[in-house]
C-alpha cells in the first residue's frame, strides 16, 4: 500500500472536507483518508495507487490539485 499527500489549495471549510472524503472514498483502491482542513491536504494510503485516477476524482467535484 503506498501513501500519497495532496494539497487542496481551494479547501476552506468542513463541507469541502466533506466533498473530498466522499469523493475519494468511492474509489476502490483508497483504503484510508484524511482531510486536513487546516493545511490544505488529502493524505491517503491506495493500492494500486492511481495518481491520475484519484487526482481527477478531486478535480471532478471542483479543486484544483497541487501534488
Amino acid at each position: 500500500m503506498e501513501k500519497m499527500i495532496l494539497k487542496v489549495p481551494e479547501m476552506s471549510c468542513m463541507h469541502c472536507v466533506q466533498q473530498i472524503e466522499k469523493a475519494l472514498r468511492a474509489l476502490d483502491q483508497v483504503q484510508n483518508v484524511e482531510v486536513r482542513l487546516e493545511d490544505k491536504t488529502v493524505h491517503l494510503s491506495a493500492e494500486p495507487v492511481m495518481r491520475e485516477e484519484i487526482i481527477a476524482a478531486i478535480e471532478n467535484i471542483g479543486f484544483d490539485v497541487e501534488s
